[in-house]
């Protein structure tokens, strides 16, 4: 399905203020808030683990785990660099470079990350049905 100029718009706006809530979800450690962001089915590929992980199930299982074994805990984390691109009246891929500061064990890491979330519109609420982070390159 294509998408008029307005409405191409108009998706993009409403994508970016869905990454908006799952940003500033993650930002205040809203483990709720941010895991209702995403689809039941939602899958994730993260640099730092091994797996690809086949459902938000999963990915809050491994956050449980990395609190109570790690000690883990969202410090800060701000977006930048977004860019949309609109597959239609109810999907978009978001892109994002991403500076997050993470306390592991009492230590503060941060963390520079480029991260692509996939979006469907459901009734009428985007969801994110998939997310991929990865390392930002360094620049030489």
């Amino acid at each position: 399905m294509t998408t008029t100029p307005d409405a191409s718009q108009t998706v993009q706006q409403e994508v970016l203020a869905a990454a908006d809530a799952v940003v500033r979800a993650f930002a205040g450690g809203d483990s709720a808030a941010y895991f209702a962001c995403f689809a039941p089915e939602a899958t994730f590929v993260f640099h730092t683990t091994p797996q690809r992980l086949g459902s938000r199930a999963a990915y809050e299982a491994l956050w449980e785990q990395w609190v109570t074994e790690d000690g883990f805990r969202v410090v800060a984390c701000a977006s930048s660099n977004q860019h949309v691109q609109v597959l239609g009246a109810d999907s978009a891929v978001f892109v994002h470079d991403v500076a997050t500061v993470l306390e592991l064990g009492g230590a503060r890491e941060e963390l520079s990350e480029r991260e692509t979330i996939v979006f469907e519109r459901r009734d009428e609420v985007w969801m994110a049905v998939h997310e991929h982070l990865s390392p930002t390159p360094l620049v030489q």
